[in-house]
């Protein structure tokens, strides 16, 4: 069991090319399978759906969210359809396990006055403060993942086109266009800030040390910066990737461009922004609708 494990992280790495996060969790849950099968002395070659049955109330016994279960079987459904293409099993016993269903929540979203206070917090008049502008600029420019910010490089930016290039989930590479403003820091940032920390790469956003931020760093000071706008609702780089998309729908950017923009690979990802579409049309139909108390006629 671990040795077919361990071969299907590696198919999830080498040929799915998904990122080190994604296949750290696919091996969290399905270690927590294979000790739940060696209490049960059962074997790979045996599961089945009554077993997997049992495994699922577990998972609820111990306390897990339904969005952790439903992970947990969205694991075990990829597990088991590597192991019938590699004919270890004829059948995928986990074809059929139904998945608790997810409340959807709408994201967390900062209005447009409120992303002007976060980004005018940090002092462009060092090279943190700087750095951090640059960041924050770019975040809400271009809807970056901080995953995805952490990892730009010197050559993904095309500041004559004013195009930067992104690697999101699972490497996918896409072209992102950015503004003026956001250019104009990040050039400044290249030519004027980075060198004053001491490079030791090609990363384009540097520790105090000179190598590449980390996320939880990142986290650090976007919470922080919140807190001194003022911002009492929670804050972090995936806050600005949401108002970004959402401040683009408002603008009147269809929700195809949008998914384009942010990189999703499913059009269904992005339909949670459609909150705001719908809030839109209702407020044009109370404006314009001839029988609205709120219509003045021409």
């Amino acid at each position: 069991m671990r040795d077919t494990i361990d071969t299907y992280l590696q198919h999830l790495t080498v040929i799915r090319g998904l990122a080190e996060n994604t296949v750290q969790s696919y091996g969290f849950d399905l270690s927590f399978f294979a000790e739940f099968l060696d209490r049960h002395h059962g074997q790979i070659t045996q599961v089945d759906e009554q077993i997997l049955f049992i495994y699922v109330v577990e998972l609820r016994r111990k306390g897990l969210q339904t969005s952790s279960v439903a992970r947990n079987i969205s694991t075990l459904r990829s597990f088991f359809d590597f192991l019938v293409q590699e004919k270890i099993l004829a059948d995928n016993p986990a074809a059929l396990l139904d998945s608790p269903k997810l409340a959807r929540k709408l994201p967390t979203v900062l209005s447009q006055a409120q992303v002007e206070a976060l980004l005018k917090r940090p002092h462009c008049t060092d090279k943190l403060g700087f750095r951090d502008r640059t960041m924050l600029e770019l975040l809400y420019a271009a809807g970056l993942r901080v995953s995805e910010l952490i990892g730009l490089v010197l050559g993904d930016l095309d500041a004559q086109a004013g195009i930067l290039r992104v690697f999101g989930k699972g490497s996918k590479e896409r072209y992102v266009p950015l503004h003026a403003t956001a250019v104009s820091y990040l050039l400044d940032y290249i030519r004027l800030w980075r060198p004053l920390f001491g490079p030791r790469g090609e990363f384009m956003f540097l520790n105090r040390s000179g190598q590449a931020l980390t996320r939880q760093g990142v986290w650090k000071f976007i919470k922080r910066y919140a807190q001194e706008a003022g911002i009492t609702q929670p804050v972090s780089p995936h806050t600005l990737r949401h108002s970004f998309a959402t401040h683009l729908l408002e603008g009147g950017a269809d929700l195809r461009t949008v998914q384009l923009l942010l990189g999703h690979s499913s059009i269904m990802a992005t339909e949670i922004y459609t909150h705001v579409q719908s809030a839109q049309m209702l407020a044009l139909h109370r404006t314009f609708h001839p029988r609205s108390s709120a219509y003045q006629p021409l």
